[in-house]
């Protein structure tokens, strides 16, 4: 999953150098992906395949279309691609968030958690390293799109043939209409959604950014390497935090933590400011999206889950959406990323701040507003 959703940021100046594509265009086809994400999440409860087909097929898709990038020149294909490149990856988190995640708690062995998230966080890196060493390599756009394709494949294949044993088919019950519309109008999933919109932005433009700074690829690179190391590290340091704090508190700080790295770059303009802003942000998403599913688990009705971590997955995905296509827009008007930072980060502190006042719940209930 790291090396599909994310392979796109550091290939995107890449893209642009070999003159495939702007910075708009750069934003519509992330927001594609986040699309085909989003609406993938609207429908995981609904497909009508065994979750260890779907496990599969979503795998060795996420390997195909990455691969299938440097074998089209056409923008039109690449939409086609990246959306379902990201329908797929959500169908890989409803799935593992579902199910893995219940099967590690009912073990007891919840500490191993930290561990199954930071697998997107060592894609990303992977991804980073791989592009810097093409960057002073010279290898052109299409072929890290190769490359990211086989790794991804060589990945995935042995994890489908050994998959082990069939999950649950479990679906979410329909349940009271009332209850369902209370997931779908609560403050945790309008703050996971604003965590989507928070951490894109830089996901999608770290590397443009820094190389404001810096024209050196060897300089200007690491943007994205450290970024994704963060991500890595941060679930396994977050699950030694929660036996100490709440998957709320825990969520709360890394979101206000987002927000300041966000503020950064805005406050002091400098290639450093962009690498701490990196660390800040991928240091913290993933962190979010694992405490957040852990919130869903907790509180919502059992019968709930699927549909709930869906309804929080599609809200995720409705913030990766509107934030490349705000910030292309943003910077192509002031070109500069600076109001979009501004804006998101207010929207990170405001979401944050209501999480803060919700009442602990029972667990076990709706996830309520």
């Amino acid at each position: 999953m790291g090396i599909g959703r994310f392979g796109y940021t550091p290939l995107l100046p890449l893209m642009r150098q070999d003159g495939l594509l702007s910075i708009s265009e750069g934003g519509l086809l992330a927001s594609v992906h986040y699309l085909g994400y989003l609406l993938g999440a609207v429908i995981a409860t609904r497909i009508p395949l065994s979750p260890r087909t779907v496990f599969r097929l979503s795998l060795l898709s996420i390997a195909l279309t990455t691969m299938a990038m440097a074998m089209a020149d056409n923008f039109s294909i690449w939409l086609i691609l990246r959306f379902w490149c990201g329908a797929c990856s959500a169908w890989v988190l409803v799935l593992i968030a579902n199910y893995y995640l219940k099967y590690l708690a009912s073990t007891g062995r919840e500490n191993l958690q930290g561990w199954v998230f930071s697998g997107v966080g060592a894609g990303i890196a992977i991804a980073g390293l791989g592009v810097l060493a093409m960057t002073v390599s010279h290898i052109g756009s299409a072929s890290g799109w190769m490359i990211f394709g086989v790794i991804s494949l060589v990945i995935v294949l042995p994890i489908c043939i050994n998959i082990g044993p069939e999950i649950s088919a479990a679906r979410s019950a329909p349940g009271n209409p009332k209850r369902r519309r209370a997931a779908l109008i609560s403050r945790p999933v309008i703050a996971y959604g604003a965590a989507g919109l928070g951490y894109v932005i830089p996901a999608t433009f770290l590397p443009i950014m820094a190389r404001e700074f810096a024209q050196s690829p060897v300089i200007f690179g690491w943007s994205w390497p450290v970024f994704g190391m963060s991500a890595f590290l941060s679930t396994l340091l977050a699950a030694k935090f929660q036996r100490r704090f709440s998957n709320r508190q825990i969520w709360v700080t890394s979101q206000v933590i987002m927000a300041f790295g966000l503020l950064l770059p805005v406050i002091y303009p400098h290639l450093l400011s962009i690498i701490i802003a990196g660390i800040c942000v991928g240091g913290t998403f993933m962190i979010i999206t694992m405490v957040g599913l852990r919130e869903a688990h907790r509180t919502a009705h059992p019968d709930q889950v699927t549909g709930v971590i869906a309804v929080m997955t599609a809200a995720f995905a409705t913030g990766q959406i509107i934030g490349p296509i705000f910030g292309s827009l943003v910077y192509d008007l002031t070109q500069s990323f600076s109001a979009a930072l501004v804006l998101t980060s207010i929207t990170l502190v405001v979401t944050a701040i209501t999480l803060m006042k919700l009442p602990n719940g029972k667990p076990r209930g709706t996830l309520q507003s």
